[in-house]
């Protein structure tokens, strides 16, 4: 084995220290004993009985739904006789899937990137257990609830609020580029994977399809055969059209995140424009080159967006979403411009309160 090829293993064996609640979650061993197969044995993670995983949701409850996708459902469900709240995504796509999402999770350790207590695999059933995170998904903040019919936000984020949460995810997101051993590229930022704990703290999630790529502080690209995935509307199109895949295919789906949460009342990906469809960063260029894209800002932030504040936020938003990605900022460049913009609302409103 190459000296390359052993220290790709050790990454994969590598285990997550877990922190409070969490570490003695995971401590609790479930009552069927079997090990996972194609799961590295090293990983330290709690395996649940399918008995304990229907209890927790009332077997599968439906009115326990808190979240669908192509992944799976999301349930709502309690453990360890109702002590901790946890959420419990009952897997529909496959084991290959699953083990990414496992074998990922459990290497990973940052504040901003959800984290996973365990998994059940038994009669058929591939089940995922994560830290319970009360407000959702930054999607369901800005737009309303589709599992609960409930067309309106959880509640209005206010724009300080809003930069915190990009700040947040940006974090998350620099982190997996270059504080792991290998790059890990997400592949699936989009507002519905970015979720938000009960102090609206960001955690990225979503890791089925993400990939490794070279070490984090390589400048190599991966050629991946396979068609393009990605969330509609967030894909990079370089990456779809040329297959070459690298971390900058998360910070063009970060910028269309940028672009969804300050032109929030843009719920789809498709406008027509002369007759001919344009994805939201398209149709957010045009506005820009027409001067309107004003109109389009979230009614709820008019007039409480400092103006260099929302020319900071717009900038490396648009460069984000730059036609080549030898154009895109680095997330860390992401991060420390929108921290900038946060201090620039912060100065404005200082400024404002003291006159």
């Amino acid at each position: 084995m190459t000296d390359s090829s052993s220290s790709r293993l050790r990454f994969f064996q590598v285990t997550k220290k877990a922190v409070g609640f969490i570490s003695r979650l995971r401590s609790q061993r479930g009552s069927s004993g079997k090990s996972y197969s194609t799961l590295p044995e090293e990983l330290s993670i709690r395996q649940f009985s399918l008995a304990e995983i229907k209890a927790a949701t009332a077997n599968f409850d439906e009115n326990l739904i808190i979240g669908t996708s192509i992944f799976g459902s999301v349930y709502k469900g309690v453990i360890d006789d109702g002590t901790f709240t946890v959420a419990i995504r009952r897997m529909e796509l496959g084991l290959t899937l699953f083990r990414t999402e496992v074998v990922l999770l459990c290497q990973l350790n940052h504040f901003n990137v959800e984290s996973l207590i365990g998994f059940c695999d038994e009669k058929g059933e591939t089940i995922l257990v994560y830290e319970y995170l009360c407000n959702r998904s930054l999607y369901d903040c800005l737009h309303g609830n589709v599992i609960n019919a409930n067309p309106l936000p959880l509640f209005p984020l206010p724009w300080e609020k809003r930069l915190e949460i990009c700040i947040g995810a940006a974090r998350g997101l620099h982190y997996l580029h270059t504080g792991t051993k290998y790059v890990v590229m997400h592949r699936n930022v989009t507002t519905n994977t970015i979720l938000l704990d009960h102090d609206l703290v960001p955690k990225l999630s979503g890791f089925f399809v993400s990939k490794l790529g070279p070490r984090s502080m390589s400048k190599a690209l991966i050629r991946k055969e396979a068609p393009a995935e990605g969330a509609f509307g967030y894909l990079d199109p370089e990456y779809y059209h040329t297959k070459y895949l690298s971390e900058k295919i998360d910070v063009y789906s970060f910028g269309v995140v940028l672009l969804e949460v300050i032109l929030v009342q843009t719920r789809t990906f498709h406008f027509q424009m002369n007759n001919e469809a344009r994805s939201l960063s398209g149709w957010t260029s045009w506005c820009l080159r027409n001067g309107t894209l004003y109109h389009y800002i979230d009614p709820y932030l008019k007039g409480r967006i400092a103006p260099e504040c929302f020319n900071k936020f717009m900038e490396i938003a648009m460069c984000c979403i730059s036609a080549t990605e030898d154009e895109r900022p680095s997330m860390g460049e992401v991060e420390v411009t929108l921290e900038l913009a946060l201090e620039l609302q912060k100065k404005s409103e200082s400024e404002m309160t003291s006159i």
